[in-house]
């Protein structure tokens, strides 16, 4: 895992970028993408909020492809819920598996639930440092 520091849409078009999410969803069938990177993607990518919504109703809060090199990384359940260590455990399991049999050569994450879910790198770092390998770029703002 390589870690950088800078502005993860400089990576698009030449890498898969992981937005951090949770599970809920609208009664419209929309993703809630509150804030930070999945915010933004939303902004950059009109309907992926409905796209990323139907795919939480049919698989649950799992990462998922959504197009336009974009994958789901789930850190929280709801958008009010903090996040949690298990379930960005597990969504770097499910990203590096879904990246193998993709055949991924660049993913790009943020640091998951560190920014405005106010997670201690230190403590989210080794849960990604188990499953991320040289493909995988963990992006920081700082």
């Amino acid at each position: 895992m390589l870690e950088t520091i800078g502005d993860i849409w400089a990576y698009a078009g030449t890498s898969i970028i992981a937005i951090t999410t949770n599970g809920s969803v609208t009664r419209d069938g929309r993703a809630i993408f509150g804030r930070g990177v999945a915010r933004q993607a939303a902004s950059r990518f009109p309907g992926l909020a409905e796209t990323a919504g139907r795919l939480l109703v049919e698989r649950g809060n799992h990462v998922c492809g959504l197009g336009n090199d974009i994958v789901t990384f789930p850190v929280e359940e709801t958008p009010w819920s903090l996040p949690d260590l298990r379930l960005i455990g597990r969504s770097a399991e499910e990203l590096r598996l879904l990246a193998d049999l993709s055949g991924w050569q660049r993913i790009v994450v943020p640091r998951p639930g560190c920014g405005g879910g106010g997670l201690s790198w230190h403590d989210v770092q080794p849960l990604l440092k188990s499953c991320f390998d040289g493909r995988f770029v963990v992006i920081s703002q700082e």
